[in-house]
């Protein structure tokens, strides 16, 4: 009789190419992310071109090292690891310093390992953090621009790392089914609370301040702590973003006038004045294929957080034919779905909950019997107090109204498209013998007229 295998018991750890149990202290939890991080960019030749070609490395396979010793004067120092990509003549090398869990980079660290990738002729150093910073192409660390003149500084946070492994193993596909399977451990690993590679926690110690003294009415632009609370909002908005691409298999970026993408620090003086004169922290998502940007708008004083999406209205059909146009395309969200119509030649028009709308669409007809022009789709929840995770936090509050407003609203609704022309019928005319029966009726009329 053949032995019977034992079934799988609950304290059973299945192995892993990555695992997560052992790892004690913030040394050991950085050495192992680093090693399968880079051994993962090395196996799975997409997923490595994914994050290094944009830093201007060449389509090459990848050689990976870990904490590899240089000597600066008569120290040593030992970057976390090292990537190098050849292909022809070509060689582009990198320096790479990782952090995990709530570990900073260090401006001295980095500057040293600057130092190093200048003297050996290396191309870039890449650092890798759970920090995320506020504005796309800036690094979270303040470093001595003539550090910079000859070695290029690029930086991932864990969350850009995780939803690029996301969109490449579920959306774009690795072909062969055992890389495919390798990134997938480093998803899992990286996804597990023990990596380190930890989501967006904390708004900053001066998030409470800033906002007692909003509620009193003391609150002033110079104050201190009132830029980074702004720089901290801001960078919550991308790492919503980067989670929602994850999701969605798509790029998702914060969504920025010229100015403001051309000028960092003319969003975050944007920020600030709207966050001292209203009381709001206001920002956007760019979602590939939506009808609009995702609008977010946090108050502060009203304690709560909206999201919108706006599109324009049919350009035919009476007004209330337009309200039910949209009514229909919501007809799975909940009631509370605030919706403005706004007419030509106006900034703002009536509004009405989901809920009355569906019972009296002239809730939403305009008084002044103009067209309306746009339609605002907001949903608001309220918003938590609290600066870290968790329930009644604002970070957990944020990217939870961005997740349902784009699940409720963004991903149902549909711009208005004009209906084609249609062909009149062909006129049958009796003919008598010797008329062109292909002549329109019209000059038919005229001939037996005369």
């Amino acid at each position: 009789m053949a032995a019977k295998t034992p079934s799988p018991e609950p304290a059973w750890n299945a192995a892993r190419l990555i695992p997560t149990s052992g790892i004690n202290g913030a040394d050991e939890q950085e050495r192992r992310a680093t090693s399968a991080l880079l051994a993962v960019m090395s196996a799975v030749r997409d997923f490595g071109k994914t994050l290094t070609q944009p830093l201007g490395a060449p389509a090459a396979s990848l050689e990976t090292f870990i904490e590899v010793p240089f000597t600066i004067g008569e120290r040593r120092v030992y970057p976390d690891g090292l990537i190098r990509a050849s292909r022809g003549a070509k060689t582009w090398t990198a320096l790479v310093e990782v952090k995990t869990g709530t570990n900073v980079l260090e401006t001295a660290q980095l500057e040293d390992y600057l130092d190093v990738a200048r003297e050996q002729g290396f191309d870039a150093l890449i650092t890798i953090s759970n920090e995320i910073p506020s504005a796309m192409g800036t690094h979270p660390t303040a470093i001595d621009g003539r550090k910079l003149k000859k070695v290029a500084l690029h930086h991932y946070s864990w969350s850009e790392i995780l939803t690029a492994a996301v969109v490449q193993k579920e959306h774009r596909g690795i072909a062969d089914p055992e890389q495919a399977w390798i990134l997938g451990e480093l998803i899992r690993y990286l996804e597990h609370p023990k990596s380190g590679a930890l989501s967006f926690e904390d708004m900053g110690p001066n998030w409470v301040p800033v906002r007692e003294a909003l509620a009193s009415g003391t609150l002033r632009a110079n104050d201190k702590g009132v830029a980074e609370v702004a720089s901290r909002f801001d960078a919550l908005l991308r790492f919503a973003g980067l989670r929602l691409g994850r999701q969605l298999g798509s790029e998702v970026l914060p969504a920025l006038n010229r100015a403001e993408a051309a000028d960092p620090k003319a969003r975050s003086t944007r920020l600030v004045a709207e966050l001292v004169r209203d009381g709001q922290l206001r920002g956007g998502l760019r979602i590939p294929g939506a009808v609009s940007d995702l609008a977010v708008v946090a108050d502060l004083r009203a304690g709560t957080i909206t999201a919108s999406f706006e599109l324009d209205a049919p350009k035919e059909g009476r007004p209330t034919t337009r309200v039910n146009w949209l009514v229909r395309q919501l007809k799975d969200a909940p009631p509370s779905v605030r919706i403005e119509a706004t007419p030509v030649r106006s900034s703002s028009g009536p509004a009405a909950l989901l809920g009355a709308v569906r019972e009296t669409p002239t809730l939403l007809v305009p008084e002044s019997g103009r067209d309306i022009k746009t339609f605002t789709v907001a949903r608001s929840v309220p918003m938590g107090a609290k600066r870290g995770t968790g329930r009644g936090s604002f970070i957990d509050s944020m990217v939870d109204a961005i997740d349902c407003a784009y699940l409720e609203i963004g991903q149902v609704l549909k711009a208005w498209a004009a209906t084609p022309p249609k062909l009149r019928p062909t006129q049958v005319v009796e003919t008598e013998p010797g008329i062109d029966s292909a002549l329109p009726s019209a000059a038919l009329s005229s001939q037996d007229n005369e």
